[in-house]
């Protein structure tokens, strides 16, 4: 999956570029973002705002790089989609991770 950075302060901003986050994409998502942790030092933002379906593999990723980046390492959600917002509130995910900028009204 094809990954975009860019620095907002001391925080790498990571976009992924496509519409999908899905058992199909995850693997590849799951290896570009394990070469952004290792290249990368700070706290991460991903920044979804290009993903417009997330099911419980690209939730279970996204968990799993967050364990991997540890306590000391943050990492931040910002502009899910009202799909990818309601995944969010529905597993509870909303409370564990910093999210900036989750759609109103997903229920």
């Amino acid at each position: 999956m094809q990954l975009t950075l860019s620095q907002e302060n001391a925080v790498t901003v990571v976009t992924p570029e496509g519409p999908r986050l899905d058992a199909l994409h995850t693997l590849g998502f799951k290896e570009a973002m394990r070469k952004v942790i290792l290249d990368t030092q700070g706290p991460l933002r991903l920044d979804l705002q290009a993903v417009e379906f997330l099911d419980s593999s690209g939730l279970g990723a996204i968990v799993a790089l967050s364990r991997t980046m540890g306590q000391d390492r943050p990492l931040e959600l910002a502009h899910l989609s009202p799909v990818v917002t309601k995944v969010f509130r529905l597993t509870k995910m909303d409370q564990i991770f910093k999210i900036h900028g989750m759609a109103d009204g997903a229920s």
